[in-house]
């Protein structure tokens, strides 16, 4: 067992490195496999600062996370958005590990609408590594865009892209902090079903493709599955919904690795725009 342990951490480590400075957020996203490219909430910062630009009223969100139910690597997120007279000004963060290896990713976000249909935002991160007394620490600063189209009542389309500019992590081999291109839509089937399906490019790794659904039997409850490839992780979860407060809990399982179990909570404050 103890192998098995420390061959599921390496590679683990091994996908973070090539993916440091993002990580999904919010359990409502994760019991989806991490579609979330089109949802309008706090946690819309990690995931889409171009949806930002749609939020009435001001939210804020935790969440937390313990990848493969390892207490090695769990992960901690923030984020608050606050409309302003024009905009939405956001701010957040997030911090994945423990001692030895730890990764933060924080920073400031600015959106707007650009129409009735259309929202695009705009976001600056500082991005830092800490890997130990040994090896020392890295640190970067990064741009993150998105958009978000609501092409009608049903169908909503969402682009992200996260380290815009491919902020240097060391000289060696030219190492860079990850970059993600996210594409995603989302469609109202009928007034209980959501489907949701995105596709995500590492510009250095395989197409991520995942899709999940959400089904909203009465006011308090959501159910919630998805499936995701590149590896093969499965996803479910539910969420609980009254007045301004949200609670959502969810896990994922890969075959090799294991379950990943999340919670995350949001509150919105009744401040809307003027």
């Amino acid at each position: 067992m103890k192998t098995i342990i420390i061959v599921a951490f390496t590679l683990l480590s091994a996908f973070i490195v090539n993916a440091q400075g993002w990580m999904s957020q919010g359990a409502r996203v994760g019991a989806l496999a991490n579609n979330g490219v089109t949802f309008v909430d706090a946690f819309s910062f990690h995931h889409n600062p171009g949806a930002l630009g749609f939020i009435e009223q001001g939210s804020a969100g935790i969440s937390y996370e313990s990848r493969y139910a390892l207490k090695e690597l769990q992960s901690q997120s923030v984020a608050v958005a606050v409309p302003l007279k024009v905009g939405v000004i956001s701010v957040g963060g997030q911090f994945y590990g423990y001692d030895t290896y730890r990764t933060t990713r924080a920073g400031l976000g600015y959106s707007m609408k650009l129409s009735e249909k259309i929202s695009a935002g705009v976001q600056f991160n500082y991005l830092g590594m800490n890997l130990g007394a040994y090896y020392g620490s890295k640190h970067g600063i990064s741009a993150e865009v998105g958009a978000l189209a609501k092409l009608n009542n049903k169908v909503s389309l969402g682009f992200s892209v996260v380290n815009l500019g491919r902020a240097k992590l060391s000289e060696f081999k030219d190492d860079r902090f990850g970059t993600l291109l996210r594409l995603g839509i989302s469609y109202q089937l009928i007034e209980e079903l959501l489907i949701v399906a995105e596709v995500e490019q590492e510009v250095t790794h395989d197409t991520r493709l995942r899709a999940g659904l959400e089904y909203h039997p009465i006011d308090l409850l959501y159910i919630r599955a998805g499936v995701q490839g590149a590896p093969m992780d499965f996803s479910f979860g539910i969420g609980l919904k009254y007045e301004r407060f949200k609670l959502d809990l969810s896990t994922q399982y890969n075959q090799v690795l294991g379950w990943t179990p999340a919670a995350s909570f949001i509150v919105d404050f009744y401040t809307p725009k003027r």
